[in-house]
């Protein structure tokens, strides 16, 4: 990848970033809350288990291009990058799909599940997928959180 384009990459997520910041405080998902992760694992069962995997262990080579051109559905446990993002990223990406987040021109599998999905269900996925994760990568997630609060201020 030129560094060209991964500027533009790194710009565009910045941008979405900042455009989430605007729109206040969302609802945090929850590790914690059991009834919360329960009703995220169900709502993952039956909406994205199909790609990311029953155990969250995304689709096999994962990091290599199909040959659309696309990419394979990423694990969301911690050998992915699920957890490089804030939740209100997270949120957005699910919710809107790919497209408002990604460089110009890039294609992806993931649709936006705003039209399937309430707000409440989407919260409850992401907590559950944060609620598998070991301590040390919650952590990690809660560091890319809090740099993006610095860099909003």
């Amino acid at each position: 990848m030129t560094q060209r384009r991964r500027s533009g990459e790194c710009a565009v997520y910045v941008a979405a970033i900042f455009a989430l910041a605007a729109c206040g405080d969302a609802p945090k998902a929850d590790p914690e809350n059991a009834a919360q992760v329960a009703q995220g694992l169900r709502v993952y069962t039956a909406n994205c288990a199909s790609c990311h995997g029953v155990k969250l262990e995304g689709q096999p080579n994962w990091r290599d291009r199909l040959a659309t051109g696309r990419l394979p559905a990423p694990p969301h446990d911690p050998s992915g990058h699920t957890w490089h993002h804030s939740d209100a990223l997270l949120f957005s990406m699910t919710k809107n799909g790919m497209e408002p987040h990604a460089p110009p021109n890039y294609n992806s599998d993931m649709p936006a599940f705003g039209d399937r999905l309430s707000d409440a269900d989407i919260w409850a996925v992401l907590a559950y997928i944060k609620s598998t994760w070991p301590e040390e990568t919650r952590e990690a997630q809660a560091a890319v959180m809090r740099e993006e609060a610095r860099a909003r201020k």
